[in-house]
Order: structure tokens, then C-alpha cells, then sequence
């Protein structure tokens, strides 16, 4: 059966249907535009302009300066240069024919460029050259060549180069401390990245600036206790060491004993942090704070601190050294000679072993140990440099007649430089301790700890003073001019089966000027070759050479009652064999 046909009224309706709801629509759509034309706010439409910015807007870190590190005389020591990261869009570089073109300008091998180039077709982004020149940066951008852009970076200069480079420390590529002082101060250093917004076109590229959302904030700048003056002083003498003596490695450092401030650390063998590409890990180091030796005869000073304060000795006090040597438990101690009857100052002056030995048997072990954690040995110094070690004090649970006397002459403990230093420190400072600091201070006097009396203190500058005299084992450590002290020590390398008979370790620490004691430096020459291997050979020179830079550098007056001082000052001493 056949459907019915359609009437002219039905067809009527369904027209009527259709316009109206065509015009309906139409209305809606009208009344659509108008809202977002006009009432935006009114009808809460943030929604779709936040969904345009969304598609459209973007925002650029603005970079920060980071903050400038300098010595405490406002000399440079790391800056920040502007520079400019070039980076490529490679959809839209790629078909230009201008691929060899942009090598070129880069100095990049073509070949392997383009081949870079191929691996990252389907990407958007793609370095082309960290930390660029603004120069040839300026001469790429303006070459026409598709899809290249740039964006503004700093990059960390070190104007002072390889002096002060395991001081300082260098940053990574992206300006982040790495090691150093750069490492420990990075969040002050830093500072906080700014942000800007623009509005990009359907391939990316920016159109146009609408404005910086927040500024960026430069880091803060950081001025150090270091003398740069001073710095290249030592690192000069270092270098003439090493030569002169064949050292695998050497170190230096200097401390201003009333105020804790570090003036100057210096470490060989180095490295320049401006040539990134050549950085050598071990030269890296900083063996001032990170290396730990045995002090040798430089703690003889400290277990005579120990002896003063027993009661049972004073400088004056006579010891009998004969025969020369002296057996504890199964070993024999040997002097280099018999010294016979001496006092204990002279002990100290001729380093005598024996002498030495038979104070630590009379006051025990435990009253020498007290005396080296009294004045920071087996602690860490306050100086807060990454990677500092604390050393390490023997702590046994059973003593043996040698383990008891051992410490009194550095052995069977560790130390670092900066440790050693910060203990002959209190010598300088009327018996205080005061906590190390890299970082300059108005101070010209900190109070510190009272570790030991001022009048024991005194006693030690005066030993230590004699050591340096015709008659002691450092007389080369001598400062024409200037009455100085110190003492010499010389250790043997420990390899895998003990101590190894023709590797050694030379060490001097000394204070300055005696009249009125504020500057220590220790220096410590590694592997010294041939003959000059004494701590009165080949580090007590060098402590010499040094020390005469840091009084002339610090204004220092000179002694008039130094036997020698009709000598002209700052002189520089000879090479030779020493005790």
C-alpha cells in the first residue's frame, strides 16, 4: 500500500520549521558576538582569553646578572659578561639552502653540521652555539637565514685567571656554581630571573612584546678576604718552588690571626676556568682544604704547649737527649746527632726527636690530644669552603708505648693546611682561636676563644723565633728586616705497604712579625725530588719569599731589633740544601 501525498499544508509547517529555527540560531549567534564583544567581564568569558593566550602568548626568562665576586680590595675576581645563545628552528631552516652558509658563519664543519642538522628535522628547537659573542652573534641573526634566533645569557669571567681559580670555582654552562666559592654562595650569587611575555605567530616565531612581567633581580656581590696582590705572590713562589725542587704539587696559605681572615690560598698544580674545554679535574682541586697530611715536626710547637701547661717543663727546662736516640717499645727514635743535655726550647730548635719524645712520656698522650682539639685539629675551621675535611686525631682503643708518643712529633695524625695554619694562628692571637673566614670583615680584632694562656702563648712565639735563628732548622725562613718564627717538618709519603723511604712531604708554619705576631702561612711543598726535600730545604724559602710580600703588602713596620737588619729589606733568598 502506497504512502498518502504530501499537502500543501504540511509543506507549509515544515518551511516554517526550517526559518524558524535558522533564524534562531541566527539569533543566538548574534547575541554571542555581542557578549564577547561587549559584556566580556560581565559574563565571566575570562575563560576564552585565557585559552587564546594560551595558543598565542608566551613568556621569555629575562637572565639575571650574577653578583660579582672580588678581592678585599674591590679587584675582579669572576664577572659576568652578556652573551648570546644561538639556537635554530630546524623545520623552517632545513630547505632554505642556506644550511652551509650558517656553518660557515659558526666555524663548524659543514659535513657534520648538516648531519646534526638531519637528526633534528622533525624538532622545533636545536642549539646551534652556547654562550656566543654578541659580535658574531650579531653577524648571524642579521644574515637572513631562516629559523635562527638568539636569546640574551650571561658567562662567568675570571680575570685573574688560573691564581685563583680552586679558590673561586668556576660554573656550569648554564651559570650554576659548580665548585668553589661560586658553588657555596650560588643562591646569593645568582640572584632571581625576570619574565617577559610576547605573542608568537603560527610557526613559533615572536610578533610582538606586550610587556615584562616581573624585572630580573641581580645577584649580590660578594667581596672576599683575599688579597689578589698577595695571591699572585704566592702563586709566583709556588711556581719558582716547583721548579727548583721538582714537587709533584704545592700549596700555600696566609691568615690575618686577630680577624680570621683567609688573605690569601693558593694551590699548584692549576687550571685557567676561562678555557672550559681544557678543565683538568685533578688540578681542580684545592689542597689547602681537601688534602690531609701528617704535620711532622710542625705540631712540636703544640706538644709544647702541652708541656707548659703540665707544670713539669718550661723553656728553660734541661733535657738529657744522650745517646742521641731513644727505643719505645720496639723502635728506635734517632736524632740527627747527640744534641745531649738541652733545654726544651733548644729541643725544639733542633727538632729533637728524642727530646720531644721524653716530654710526651712524662705529661701522656691525652694532654697532647687535649691541646690539638683545643686549637681546631680534627675539626673543621669555620671557613665553610665546599669539601673541607676535619683531619683526623688518633683515637685508639688500646695505646701502645709508640701509638702514646707518636702524636707529639705528627705522626698517626691527619691535618690539612688551613688546619695547620689555624692552629699556629692562636700563637699569634694571644692564645685565641678565632673562626677562619673567606669573606672580608670590618673587624680589626675578633675576641675568638681563649684556648690557651697568653703567657704560654708568648713562651711559643719566643721558641719559635729561635728555630728561625742561626741555630735552628729554619734560619732560610729568616725575613731580612722582620723578626719572624716557624717551625720545619718533614714527613714520609705513605704508599701501599707504609711509609716509602724517597717520597716526602716538606712542610713549614710560621708567624710573623714577632714583635707584634698577626700573619701565618703554612706551606706545603709534595714530593720535593733530589736533596732539597727538608722542610727547612725547600718549603722554609719559600715561606721566606712569601712572608716578605705579606709585610711589605700589609705596611708592616720593620723590626729594629733584628739582628740582621741592616740587610736590605725584602731580599730574596738563595736556593740550597737546609735541615
Amino acid at each position: 500500500m502506497s504512502a498518502a501525498p504530501a499537502t500543501p499544508f504540511s509543506y507549509r509547517w515544515r518551511i516554517l520549521f526550517v526559518t524558524a529555527l535558522l533564524t534562531g540560531l541566527f539569533g543566538m549567534l548574534i547575541f554571542r558576538l555581542v557578549q564577547l564583544q561587549v559584556g566580556a567581564s560581565q559574563y565571566g568569558n575570562d575563560f576564552l582569553k585565557r585559552q587564546g593566550d594560551l595558543r598565542a602568548v608566551r613568556s621569555a626568562e629575562i637572565p639575571a646578572y650574577r653578583g660579582l665576586i672580588t678581592d678585599r680590595r674591590g679587584a675582579p675576581l669572576a664577572v659576568s659578561t652578556p652573551v648570546v645563545t644561538l639556537w635554530a628552528n630546524p623545520q623552517q631552516l632545513i630547505g632554505s639552502g642556506k644550511e652551509s652558509q650558517l656553518a660557515q658563519l659558526l666555524n663548524l664543519p659543514v659535513d657534520s653540521f648538516l648531519a646534526k642538522l638531519e637528526r633534528y628535522r622533525k624538532k622545533q628547537f636545536m642549539y646551534l652555539s652556547r654562550h656566543q659573542t654578541p659580535t658574531v652573534a650579531r653577524t648571524v641573526l642579521s644574515s637572513g637565514i631562516p629559523g635562527i634566533y638568539g636569546q640574551r645569557e650571561y658567562r662567568r669571567f675570571y680575570p685573574a685567571g688560573e691564581v685563583v681559580s680552586q679558590l673561586v670555582g668556576t660554573t656550569n654552562i648554564d651559570g650554576e656554581g659548580a665548585s668553589g666559592l661560586e658553588m657555596r654562595f650560588d643562591e646569593s650569587l645568582q640572584g632571581a630571573p625576570g619574565k617577559k611575555r610576547f605573542i608568537k605567530d603560527l610557526h613559533g616565531d615572536a610578533i610582538r612584546d606586550i610587556g615584562v612581567v616581573r624585572e630580573a633581580a641581580d645577584g649580590e656581590s660578594l667581596q672576599l678576604s683575599i688579597d689578589l696582590r698577595l695571591q699572585h705572590a704566592q702563586h709566583r713562589e709556588l711556581h719558582r718552588a716547583m721548579k727548583e725542587t721538582g714537587a709533584a704539587a704545592a700549596s700555600a696559605v696566609t691568615l690575618d690571626a686577630r680577624t680570621g681572615e683567609i688573605l690569601a690560598m693558593t694551590n699548584l698544580p692549576s687550571f685557567n676556568p676561562n678555557k672550559r674545554g681544557q678543565l683538568n679535574l685533578a688540578a681542580m682541586r684545592n689542597r689547602v682544604v681537601t688534602d690531609v697530611y701528617e704535620p711532622g715536626s710542625t705540631v712540636k710547637p703544640l706538644t709544647l704547649v702541652a708541656a707548659l701547661e703540665s707544670g713539669e717543663f718550661d723553656i728553660d727546662t734541661v733535657i738529657d737527649t744522650s745517646p742521641g736516640r731513644i727505643k719505645v717499645g720496639g723502635k728506635v727514635l734517632p736524632d740527627p746527632r747527640n744534641y745531649g743535655a738541652i733545654t726544651v726550647s733548644r729541643v725544639i730548635e733542633k727538632s729533637s726527636q728524642v727530646g720531644v719524645t721524653k716530654m710526651a712520656q712524662t705529661i701522656g698522650h691525652e694532654s697532647i690530644i687535649d691541646v690539638f682539639q683545643r686549637l681546631g685539629l680534627g675539626q673543621v675551621t669555620g671557613a665553610e669552603f665546599p669539601g673541607e675535611r676535619s683531619g683526623r686525631l688518633p683515637d685508639h682503643d688500646f695505646w701502645s708505648e709508640i701509638d702514646q708518643v707518636t702524636p707529639a712529633f705528627g705522626y698517626g695524625l691527619l691535618v690539612t693546611p688551613l688546619q695547620l695554619a689555624h692552629a699556629y694562628s692562636v700563637f699569634a692571637n694571644e692564645g685565641r682561636l678565632v673562626p677562619l673566614t673567606l669573606l672580608a670583615t670590618d673587624d680589626t680584632h675578633s675576641s675568638g676563644q681563649q684556648v690557651i694562656s697568653p703567657d704560654i702563648a708568648s713562651k711559643v712565639i719566643t721558641v719559635l723565633h729561635r728555630v728561625t735563628g742561626e741555630e735552628g732548622t729554619a734560619k732560610r725562613a729568616s725575613v731580612p728586616g722582620f723578626n719572624v718564627g716557624g717551625k720545619t717538618g718533614t714527613v714520609h709519603k705513605v704508599g701501599s705497604a707504609g711509609y716509602l723511604d724517597d717520597r716526602y712531604v716538606a712542610l713549614f708554619a710560621g708567624v710573623s712579625p714577632i714583635e707584634s705576631p698577626r700573619y701565618v702561612t703554612v706551606v706545603v711543598i709534595d714530593e720535593p725530588e733530589g736533596d732539597v726535600y727538608g722542610g727547612g730545604a725547600a718549603a722554609a724559602p719559600v715561606y721566606s719569599r712569601i712572608t716578605q710580600e705579606v709585610l711589605r703588602i700589609r705596611n708592616a713596620v720593620p723590626d729594629t731589633t733584628q739582628d740582621d737588619a741592616n740587610l736590605p729589606l725584602f731580599a730574596s733568598t738563595g736556593g740550597g740544601a737546609g735541615a
